[in-house]
């Protein structure tokens, strides 16, 4: 602009100043951020990343109050990212979990097999800092939301043991998930179970004695058989360090008696969806002989209508038979039903019955041969396969499930309630999360076609977060007597470590009930 047309404007504006009275000439009080209103302001701050947020709650008390109040709220955030470098990948799944608003109560991570543990769980620590209950695990393979490309993503990894290439499983074994989550109205604890110098754990007996020591309504689910680390928040659990490992971890949730007030109620649903069918009668162990070395045991079996002992190689012959499998190729487990005693401390706790897998390792002209222990002469025991007609018709029973819950949660969401004045306030109660854990034998090979075990969650309660890992051993505590043909009137059968199943962990939350008027 020239600078007389400068000037001529600087007098026009002076000129109309002149004209306006005096109280008007007042110049205003400078606009700030916290003038746009309470509810802009809730948008803008709920959009910062988690450690933007963290900054700006210390701007002022009325910044720090809204960024409290969805703070306070359930969140579970989670990504996988398959980039091959291990730094990179850690990067991106952090930095994606961590782009909106949480206050981290847990960590749980699940890495390729390629990958170093001890490195990963340092990258993954070194994020989260050492105040935060953090655990590292190597699995199987990964579900969950891509940090780059924000689809859902099914990554089952090579890592069958005959080591021939399979063209639909990665032959690269790069991958990393992160999950962090805040449950409000819980206290989070991290229990390791101490490992004996040069003594691997069979954790089937530690599953029996939590089954004795909570009721059916206490959640415990998981993967029984991955390689690990930890940290608790205080102490680092080293996994080169045999003395000081620990054979399996838990996260504890227990509710907080102390909770402030405006907090609701966490609750989980547990949810199974079973791969493996029973085949052939129901017979009984006799002769049992535990080998701790190797960790197996040997027996002999009676069935109905069969006055002598049957060896091990006749049995598989016979069940192989019935399956049409000559090659004895296929995967056979025996279904064992036990009754058993427990006690803790000097308390004495009644009889239960439990239903145990056990993997069959051969048969010769003597025995038969498990892995692990625990069977004792007379147990009832039958076999079972995987089966993926079955596992697909079980997938779609949970789906069944999950749309009846999604139902009865909208059914209280829509709800109207009216206090004693006849004015009307809302009951809401919504799934803000998922987790699942699935036998790394089921997936695409298995069913023929990607995500069957993740439909059931993602068709039902699209846009909320979900995750999983492919596991050795799917933990899931509760009565599951549609294992058992013949239970002998025990209306309760426990089962807590289960084969070619799926299980699901969904998380909802009911808010606290607002105020009558």
């Amino acid at each position: 602009m020239a600078p007389k047309q400068r000037q001529k404007l600087t007098a026009a504006a002076a000129a109309a100043a002149a004209t306006v009275p005096a109280a008007a000439a007042t110049v205003p009080e400078p606009t700030t951020i916290d003038s746009i209103g309470e509810d802009l302001l809730n948008n803008i701050l709920f959009r910062l990343s988690a450690e933007s947020c963290a900054s700006a709650a210390c701007v002022n008390s009325s910044w720090n109050l809204i960024i409290n109040r969805f703070l306070t709220l359930p969140n579970l955030s989670s990504a996988l990212s398959c980039n091959p470098c291990l730094q990179d990948a850690v990067d991106e799944v952090v930095d994606k979990v961590l782009a909106r608003p949480i206050r981290p109560q847990f960590v749980m991570a699940s890495i390729g097999p390629s990958y170093d543990l001890k490195e990963a769980h340092y990258l993954i620590t070194g994020r989260f800092g050492c105040q935060i209950p953090v655990i590292t695990s190597i699995s199987y393979g990964i579900f969950g939301q891509d940090a780059n490309t924000n689809q859902f993503e099914e990554v089952q990894w090579n890592t069958m043991k005959d080591n021939q290439a399979h063209e639909d499983l990665r032959n690269e074994d790069e991958g990393v998930l992160v999950t962090v989550g805040f449950l409000p109205g819980l206290i989070v604890d991290l229990i390791p179970l101490k490992r004996a110098r040069d003594k691997d754990i069979d954790i089937k007996p530690v599953l029996a004695k939590l089954d004795y020591a909570f009721t059916e309504e206490t959640v415990i689910v998981g993967d029984a058989g991955s390689r690990f680390l930890y940290q608790d928040g205080t102490i680092s659990n080293r996994f080169n360090n045999r003395e000081s490992s620990s054979a399996a971890v838990a996260l504890l949730f227990s509710r907080d008696t102390n909770k402030p007030p405006g907090v609701g109620e966490t609750q989980f649903h547990v949810m199974l969806s079973t791969g493996v069918s029973p085949i052939g009668p129901i017979y009984k162990a006799v002769n049992v002989e535990a080998k701790f070395r190797d960790n197996s045991t040997q027996f002999m079996a009676r069935t109905k209508g069969i006055d002598f002992y049957l060896d091990g190689e006749t049995i598989l012959d016979q069940i192989y038979d019935e399956l049409g499998d000559h090659t004895h190729s296929r995967t056979l487990y025996v279904g064992v039903a036990k009754t058993r005693r427990c006690t803790f401390g000097d308390v004495r706790i009644s009889s239960m019955c439990m239903h145990e897998f056990y993997l069959v390792l051969r048969g010769d002209n003597e025995y038969l041969y498990v892995h692990g222990d625990g069977i004792s002469d007379f147990d009832s025991f039958q076999f079972y396969h995987a089966n993926p007609d079955l596992a697909y018709a079980s997938c779609n029973d949970v789906s069944n499930d999950m749309k009846l819950l999604k139902q009865d949660l909208n059914h209280l969401k829509n709800d109207d309630h009216s206090n004693s004045n006849g004015s009307m306030h809302m009951h809401k109660k919504s799934v803000f999360g998922g987790m699942m854990f699935a036998c790394y034998g089921r997936g695409k090979l298995f069913f023929g076609e990607p995500n069957v075990d993740a439909s059931p969650f993602l068709e039902n309660f699209p846009g909320v977060t979900f995750s999983g890992t492919y596991c050795n051993g799917e933990i899931a505590h509760g009565d599951y007597s549609f294992y058992v043909k013949e239970s002998k009137g025990q209306s309760c059968i426990r089962c807590s470590l289960h084969e070619f199943s799926t299980v699901y962990l969904v998380m909802s939350y009911t808010p606290p009930a607002l105020p009558e008027d």
